[in-house]
């Protein structure tokens, strides 16, 4: 396995991950990498590890550069065990004796996580000389694990990010500049709105404070710990992250529903086609064919999220309480929120998913819409009253 220079004495050496599928019920298609970074100063440091089952990959791009038993230190950014699950073992590999440097609330996590394993874990002060270079530390507390940190090499212009201004993509480029950015956008998007959006609040006020400091001035490179290192213009994915914080919403909604015999579904794309009708951009959202992670990062710049569930032993659809669930943990604002859905013999689907939407703060403009057995055309005007009224809504909230 080959690193990557990144930066005079500076390498990647971190994992590709194409198979992964599954993170922390985000949906994955193209896979992800765990970014992981060697400095070879006086001081051979090593920034971050690899998720556990990736720690022979790692070893082996270090090969490549120096004796792993070169390495004098380790820097753990982010404890989370895609960071940090490597960590016992590459430090029996390179030395257990050698200190591992983390926050100190990351010190905290990585003794909770690694009990018994024996590492030297050290907190880490403002900064810390390496010979020719050195590492400045700023804790990133909430972006989005209390023990998050960054680390900067002054000298160099280069921010190591942890899980910030990264996304999930497997392959075999490794810089932003070898890709279009209507390619790198949306999976940029897609990141930050399955990952970063409860913490919107405290990235808005980290930014702010790194532009008041002037850092963000000296930034030439960014290394996150997923996807692509930015080197052309990091600019770019700090300016997107400056817009993604402010959660204003467009001129979008989104219908995501479930459906057991097609009423719940012949209503959604009735609501699709009258929103459509009003001008209003309409993803329609078939949870049988889409992933919840896929339904939130449609919903992030949309403003209204609409969802149909018929009624099953007087609940909602198992699936659709699963993307409720989902939903109410990103802590998405400023949207506007309505429901629908069909039943047989009794209707609660459709009240507790608005009672459910009332509770994550959605403007609910109007009464949830259910129709007993199967919708008749004629009989579709409080649906078509329900879109005008989201259509209205709609316009008075959405950005152009």
């Amino acid at each position: 396995m080959e690193p990557v220079k990144i930066a005079e004495n500076v390498y990647w050496v971190g994992a590709v991950d194409y198979d992964i599928r599954d993170f922390h019920g985000y949906l994955t298609p193209h896979g992800s990498t765990y970014n992981a970074f060697l400095i070879t100063d006086k001081e051979i440091t090593l920034v971050d590890t690899v998720r556990h089952g990736f720690e022979e990959e790692l070893l082996s791009r270090i090969s490549k550069i120096v004796d792993p038993t070169k390495i004098t230190r380790v820097v753990s950014n982010h404890a989370e065990m895609d960071h940090s699950g490597s960590l016992p073992g590459i430090m029996r590999a390179i030395g257990l004796e050698k200190p591992v440097y983390a926050s100190s609330l990351g010190v905290k996590n990585l003794a909770g996580q690694f009990q018994g394993e024996g590492l030297n874990l050290q907190t880490v002060g403002k900064d810390m000389s390496l010979g020719s270079y050195s590492l400045q530390f700023i804790e990133t507390r909430m972006i989005h694990w209390p023990d998050s940190m960054f680390s900067f090499i002054p000298e160099l212009g280069l921010l190591f990010s942890q899980d910030g201004f990264g996304m999930h993509y497997a392959s075999v480029e490794r810089f932003d500049d070898q890709f279009e950015e209507s390619f790198w956008r949306p999976l940029a998007l897609n990141y930050f709105a399955n990952i970063l959006t409860p913490y919107t609040v405290q990235i808005s006020k980290t930014l702010e404070a790194v532009k008041k400091s002037g850092l963000l001035e000296k930034i030439k490179i960014i290394c996150p710990d997923h996807g692509f290192i930015w080197r052309k213009d990091p600019g770019k994915i700090v300016e997107l992250y400056g817009e993604l914080v402010t959660q204003r919403p467009k001129k979008k909604a989104v219908i995501a529903f479930d459906t057991m015999w097609h009423s719940t579904e012949f209503m959604a794309r009735v609501l699709a086609d009258h929103l459509g009708s009003l001008g209003v951009e309409t993803k329609y959202l078939s949870l049988k064919n889409h992933h919840r992670s896929q339904v939130a990062t449609e919903a992030y710049e949309a403003a209204a999220i609409i969802v149909g569930s018929p009624t099953i032993n007087n609940q909602m659809f198992p699936s659709i309480a699963d993307l409720l669930c989902y939903l109410k943990s990103l802590k998405l604002k400023n949207k506007i929120g309505a429901a629908f859905g069909s039943y047989g013999w009794s209707g609660e689907g459709a009240k507790l998913v608005q009672a459910e939407l009332s509770a994550m703060g959605y403007a609910l403009p109007g009464s949830e819409v259910r129709y007993q057995w199967v919708p008749k055309e004629k009989d579709l005007g409080p649906l078509k009253d329900l879109a005008k009224l989201i259509a209205d809504e709609i316009g008075k909230a959405a950005v152009s």
